[in-house]
């Protein structure tokens, strides 16, 4: 099933943000020292989507790739940015004066946006889109497009979609890899300086009106979508962004690592992949308590927890004992009293993580989202693992 109009990747940004010129230009020097000291080489990447930018995280930008501000949204078939948004992409783009490696992306979409299928559904509807995506990157000094369309041929979002989506949906990517050609020319961005494009993407039935392999050659990477594989519209709980099938799951259960051989399998490239990690966790109420709690039928989905707030009040603490499930190299929370159930991401999965990249050789983490960790702890734990 897919999931609720509460998913954090998937909803419309809303988050408020602190503000970062004033105190970026006067801690340049002393966090630009500290950061630029972490960067090192590696062939792994990190990649965080960010609604805007956190001045208490700054001594920790140079651990990271590429930021991908989320939202622009398609409006009237042209792709724009609200005007009370534009200062928290402008936050994301002054960070370069400290880390000049730093990419910053524009992504399009979100959970419950809509208005792709009708611009991918003509020629004209396909330029428009395009040619304002890249115009938007050039006159934002960003660096590239994502396109976050959830999904093609499909409307549990809420959104319109079509039978003729998946061969649209190619066919958008296409002119938008035109577009920023393009554009990128005029702006001497080419060559290893192009503008970029991914998407973010899920798998196993959200992909069944995507041509995987058709789309892979206009694409800089995928932004694996490897977590809410459990929430509100799926029948039970689970390991909402487990990396490996429990021996509890059932059937076709979605994995990361069934993500990852489902696109492998499709002709992507290993290192054009980027898997996913959640700063955050997801709760259930009234659970059956067998197997403590993991892949068992529920009363109701509770609502998401951020990281902090898990350590704060949840992990080991009000009656919440953490498990870990060596299968799946994922850990959960089961409250024996209430017969609570959460399912999150830690230092732990995290370090699984890092090494199946490296087993795997593929291109790195991609996270949702950055201001849920201000103490930056899941991303420094991906950071060292992925070095």
């Amino acid at each position: 099933m897919a999931p609720t109009l509460d998913t954090p990747m998937r909803r419309v940004f809303s988050r408020s943000f602190c503000r970062v010129f004033t105190g970026l230009l006067l801690t340049t020097l002393a966090a630009g020292t500290c950061a630029m000291a972490q960067t090192s080489s590696s062939p792994y990447r990190i990649v965080g989507y960010a609604g805007g930018w956190n001045p208490v995280q700054t001594k920790d930008v140079g651990k990271i790739d590429t930021l991908i501000f989320a939202f622009a949204h398609p409006k009237n078939g042209r792709v724009t940015i609200d005007e009370k948004d534009l200062p928290h992409l402008r936050d994301l783009v002054a960070l370069k004066v400290i880390n000049p490696k730093l990419k910053v992306d524009i992504s399009v979409g979100g959970w419950t946006v809509g208005g792709f299928s009708e611009a991918a559904s003509s020629e004209a509807g396909r330029r428009l889109f395009a040619d304002t995506a890249a115009q938007l990157v050039a006159d934002q000094h960003a660096d590239g497009i994502d396109v976050d369309w959830e999904y093609p041929g499909h409307h549990e979002s809420g959104i319109k979609s079509s039978p003729q989506d998946k061969t649209n949906y190619t066919l958008l990517l296409q002119a938008i890899r035109a577009s920023l050609d393009r554009v990128g020319a005029k702006h001497g961005r080419t060559g290893a300086n192009h503008y970029t494009l991914s998407v973010a993407i899920a798998d196993g039935p959200f992909v069944s009106d995507i041509d995987i392999g058709a789309i892979n050659p206009y694409l800089d990477w995928f932004n694996l979508m490897t977590y809410d594989f459990v929430n509100a519209m799926t029948p039970t709980t689970g390991h909402h962004t487990g990396l490996h099938a429990s021996a509890l799951i059932a059937g076709d259960g979605r994995t990361t690592d069934r993500a990852v051989q489902q696109f492998l399998a499709a002709g992507v490239p290993p290192q054009k992949l980027l898997i996913g990690a959640a700063l955050y966790g997801r709760e259930f109420a009234d659970v059956k308590p067998d197997h403590n709690g993991l892949y068992q039928t529920y009363g109701h989905y509770q609502g998401g927890h951020d990281w902090p707030e898990l350590k704060q009040d949840f992990i080991n603490k009000n009656g919440y004992v953490r498990y870990w499930d060596d299968a799946a190299q994922a850990p959960w929370l089961w409250n024996a009293q209430t017969h609570r159930f959460i399912s999150y991401d830690d230092p732990q999965s995290m370090a699984a993580k890092a090494a199946y990249v490296k087993a795997q050789h593929l291109g790195g983490i991609m996270y949702w989202e950055q201001s849920i960790d201000p103490s930056d702890e899941l991303l420094d734990d991906m950071w060292r693992g992925l070095r």
